[in-house]
């Protein structure tokens, strides 16, 4: 049996995600086309768009279905700033690479892309990026909360200093949906994606206010406001819908339990991230002198599935960039694990970790030489 705390990255489809999809697939029809099979399937994405939009408290007109968050990123970063003539670009130093990588794209092609300090929970430096902000801006992106650490940014507040600018405000919200309550009715631009929160994968959404012109990454049918073309996966989007509108638990107790048990079992483990604004679903360790990549495969030998908070390339594992903008050292940021829960965990998934962790840390001590 697999205890898995991965929750993060991906996490179960929820049965009535499963249902609505079921529904779906046996159907057909093109929601672009105008025969009945065609209107029946616009009529279930439109009515999945109204439901995803009171969900998140957004115009209905301002949802655009795409293919998951990385594309939803892409769209807003690419397409707002292409379609600006300002040359400035400014990014928290601790998103999500479905925004640094666009941005890095962007100053190719000659923007100007700076990075917003964090403090050492990861909270974005506000008073640092007012100061960063003139009219040459022709976007600031922050996430709403960190897919790593869990810290959740003063959205809010950023998102009036944007508007006070005048300037294109986006926040890459995966992680957020679904976790805390989302009002989107200030927020001009928010990514978002179906398979963290019980949805399908392949699904997600740019919700995105209807006075802002983006310039399309995709040309072709005109479908979404002519902002994303290609034919809508009806199925997908009512199961989006499906996995959004099912009851949500409250997991910060048990992430609790796993944030004591694990300084208990392990004394000297540093958490992570902001102790008190952070998901509910989240709890991030450094683990002095261990490399969490070895620690993270020794869990899964035990039967634990957790992420570890770096990057790879061409199979050499990085540091984590969210911890190196926090200011920890190399090191610690190389010895980083996250557990994230979800939906469907349990008590037993953290008595499993913690009964596994002691052992693993002094393997992978023993082993590392970090």
């Amino acid at each position: 049996m697999v205890h898995y705390l991965d929750h993060a990255a991906t996490t179960p489809l929820r049965p009535q995600a499963l249902a609505a999809m079921q529904a779906q697939w046996g159907q057909v029809g093109n929601p672009s086309s105008l025969h009945t099979a065609g209107r029946q399937a616009r009529r279930v994405v439109e009515e999945s768009r109204e439901q995803i939009a009171a969900l998140i408290g957004a115009k209905p007109a301002d949802v655009i279905f795409t293919s998951g968050g990385t594309e939803a990123d892409n769209l807003a970063v690419k397409g707002l700033a292409r379609n600006s003539q300002r040359r400035r670009v400014l990014v928290s130093a601790v998103e999500h690479h479905a925004v640094l990588d666009p941005a890095n794209a962007l100053a190719e092609e000659g923007k100007i892309v700076e990075l917003i300090p964090v403090d050492a929970l990861g909270r974005v430096d506000v008073s640092a990026l007012e100061q960063m902000l003139d009219d040459d801006v022709a976007l600031v992106a922050i996430m709403w909360a960190n897919n790593e650490v869990g810290t959740i940014q003063p959205v809010a507040e950023v998102a009036g200093l944007c508007a006070a600018r005048g300037v294109p405000f986006h926040t890459d919200a995966v992680q957020a949906l679904g976790q805390i309550d989302l009002d989107l009715s200030d927020i001009p631009s928010v990514a978002l994606s179906a398979h963290k929160v019980g949805g399908p994968v392949g699904v997600g959404a740019l919700v995105l206010d209807r006075d802002l012109a983006v310039r399309p990454l995709v040309h072709g049918g005109g479908q979404e406001r002519d902002v994303r073309s290609g034919t809508l996966d009806t199925a997908g989007i009512a199961g989006f819908a499906a996995a959004l509108a099912a009851d949500k638990p409250d997991l910060a107790p048990l992430r609790d339990a796993l944030v004591d048990g694990v300084l208990r079992v392990v004394p000297d483990a540093i958490l992570n991230g902001d102790p008190v604004d952070r998901l509910a679903n989240n709890a991030h360790f450094s683990f002095p002198g261990c490399p969490g990549d070895a620690l993270l495969m020794l869990l899964d030998a035990a039967g634990v599935a957790v992420s570890t908070g770096s990057a790879c390339t061409a199979g050499i594992p990085q540091p984590s960039h969210v911890l190196l903008a926090m200011g920890a050292d190399e090191s610690v940021a190389r010895s980083s694990l996250r557990f994230s829960l979800g939906w469907n965990s349990a008590p037993e998934d953290v008595d499993a970790l913690l009964s596994a962790l002691p052992a693993a840390v002094e393997r992978a001590r023993r082993a590392g030489g970090l």
